[in-house]
């Protein structure tokens, strides 16, 4: 048995570890991210390499967003309930910027450093955005798209739209690289179908239509590439497609050869290096603006690559 001082030092040990333990986790800092949405695919991959940085920094890392990426309102109480909690820092991927911004501008206020993700919010607050340079990933959709039309003939676009940052950008990457780059290949149509599967097949069928030589389009996102592969076979013409994102349809599409290629973003990157930015700006670290989180060319050749495989989704 132990004696009378053995047992009270046994106990001022345990004591002493307990209370270190407590300190510990008062200590670990508390980062929430509010996604635009939570049920699809790509947010889970977001998830996860938010996850995976919140055990590599030492952070609490919860992980929300609405069910529907239609649902603004829903989005903002999340938001506000997240900043109830008092974080040491919060990672928001906007659907309405216009309609954050109070609560951006609350938690500039509070002190809370807001790093942006996915598609950036309207508002110089946020200290940073991690995002994928779209403009240069569109650039590397219109090099394979000239490689294999033989660098001459006429293409086109067909664009989810014309107002968010991400169907700008990956619009004109596109076209500006054709044109710095390309002499004998012509963008001879842009249309914008919703990133709607059923309005982009119709709006594939009419750009067929009208160019009776078309040798290629571009796809902007999922529906998008989708909707263009619809459209191609069902006017049964061989045309080069050039593809953006994931999706098991998409995927298929690559696999069976009907879409040549597609560029796919990094989900589990962008999670990941949001919260990395986090721990970062509470240290009081500089960060760019943007946070560049890559993205990747693949085809039938390498979809079952690990690394490609990784930031894939159905």
């Amino acid at each position: 048995m132990l004696n009378r001082k053995a047992w009270i030092n046994t106990l001022v040990a345990a004591a002493s570890v307990l209370i270190g333990g407590a300190a510990m986790a008062q200590q670990q800092l508390y980062v929430p991210l509010v996604s635009k949405g939570f049920q699809h695919q790509f947010w889970q991959a977001v998830k996860s390499g938010a996850e995976q940085a919140g055990k590599d920094f030492n952070v609490r890392v919860t992980f929300e967003g609405p069910e529907s990426e239609a649902m603004v309102d829903k989005q903002i109480d999340m938001l506000a309930a997240a900043l109830a909690k008092k974080p040491a820092a919060i990672g928001f991927a906007a659907l309405d910027s216009q309609a954050a911004i109070p609560l951006i501008r609350k938690a500039q206020a509070a002190k809370v450093p807001v790093v942006a993700f996915d598609s950036g919010v309207d508002s110089d607050i946020p200290v940073t955005t991690a995002t994928t340079d779209n403009r240069a990933a569109a650039a590397v959709a219109a090099d394979k798209m000239a490689e294999l039309i033989g660098k001459s003939g006429d293409v086109a676009v067909v664009a989810h739209d014309q107002t968010s940052r991400t169907g700008v950008d990956r619009r004109d990457g596109f076209v500006d690289r054709i044109k710095a780059a390309y002499p004998n290949i012509k963008v001879v149509s842009i249309q914008y179908g919703a990133g709607d599967h059923l309005k982009s097949t119709e709006v594939a069928k009419s750009i067929l239509l009208a160019n009776p030589g078309l040798k290629g389009i571009f796809a902007t996102n999922e529906g998008s590439a989708v909707g263009v592969a619809n459209g191609v076979t069902e006017m049964k013409r061989k045309v080069v497609i050039i593809g953006y994102d994931s999706g098991k349809q998409q995927k298929d599409a690559i696999r069976n050869g009907v879409i040549a290629g597609s560029i796919t973003q990094n989900p589990v990157g962008i999670g990941y290096k949001t919260v990395e930015a986090a721990v970062k700006a509470i240290k009081g670290e500089k960060l760019p603006k943007v946070l560049d989180t890559g993205f990747y060319w693949y085809d039938k050749t390498n979809i079952t690559d690990p690394k490609i495989a990784a930031v894939l989704y159905d």
